[in-house]
């Protein structure tokens, strides 16, 4: 039985429309398999936290990803499912994101007994930063930056704000400003308070000087510069964190492999079982790595 032009034009819609399909599980399958191999390579925990925002619209609506809660359950569940003797990696491109889910990522990240690496291969601003300083080493592309994590309330930086209240009579101010002086003084003492916590935490480590602590909570939390101010390794390493020039070349691989997005995908990714699980991983029909039935966590 022949086919006729019919036929073949219908054939040629079938493949047509699964070939965008057909893409995107072949490039998810090198991710994990790029994934799993530097894992193996470095004998850790290799958890991304890729958030491609650049180009990403709805109805030519620039569209920001940052650092959520459905990002901090996601790494937790990560950090959950690995020994305390085992290592993290931390491959982070981000522009920073909620204060809460930031701060529960962080506290995760220095109560892991294992040395905790994070790699900074473009950029990782504010919450990012925040996430850097809670690891034991920082190692970065020579061109990467990081950035402040003074606290912004709405669309205005709380330094900015305080700034307001100081130049101006009280007479001429209004309430509502004055409210939201009050919550920035409060924003700023909070964050503070977090950023030192994480410095101390690494004093035993040696990783930061205990002398460079109030310089470094100084620089990053006052908003003596703008919220998107680049730090670059040569300020960072002037500031006093212990920052490492050099990464390896398979983090390049694996930001290759994740392209600006054409459609939704999740931001944080990792193997999902226990660390030392060697059984196979079985792709879902969202992309996703399946664990086999029955798998304990």
């Amino acid at each position: 039985m022949g086919f006729g032009i019919g036929d073949l034009f219908w054939i040629f819609l079938l493949l047509t429309s699964l070939q965008p399909l057909w893409q995107k599980r072949q490039i998810e399958y090198r991710r994990l398999r790029a994934l799993q191999e530097f894992q193996q390579e470095r004998k850790s925990r290799v958890i991304l936290l890729i958030h491609r925002q650049e180009s990403l619209s709805f109805l030519g609506i620039p569209i920001s990803r940052y650092i959520t809660i459905e990002d901090s359950e996601q790494i937790l569940r990560a950090i959950r499912l690995t020994p305390q003797d085992v290592p993290i990696d931390l491959i982070l491109h981000t522009p920073g994101g909620l204060v809460l889910a930031t701060e529960q990522i962080a506290r995760a990240l220095i109560r892991h007994q294992a040395k905790v690496t994070v790699f900074v291969p473009h950029y990782a601003m504010s919450g990012g930063t925040m996430l850097a300083i809670a690891s034991d080493e920082i190692i970065m592309d020579a061109n990467a930056v990081l950035g402040p994590v003074d606290p912004q309330l709405g669309n205005y930086p709380a330094a900015s704000i305080l700034k307001v209240v100081e130049d101006k009579p009280i007479s001429e101010i209004d309430d509502q400003t004055l409210i939201m002086a009050d919550l920035s003084r409060k924003a700023i003492q909070q964050v503070q308070r977090f950023v030192r916590t994480l410095l101390k935490d690494s004093i035993p480590k040696q990783k930061v000087l205990p002398e460079n602590i109030e310089s470094i909570i100084e620089a990053l939390t006052t908003g003596r510069v703008t919220h998107d101010y680049p730090i670059t390794i040569e300020e960072a390493t002037e500031m006093g964190l212990p920052v490492t020039v050099g990464l390896p070349h398979s983090i390049y691989d694996l930001m290759d492999l994740y392209p600006q997005p054409q459609g939704g995908r999740p931001s944080v990714q990792y193997i999902p079982m226990p660390y030392n699980d060697r059984r196979p991983i079985l792709p879902t029909p969202k992309g996703r790595p399946l664990e086999e039935p029955n798998q304990m966590t």
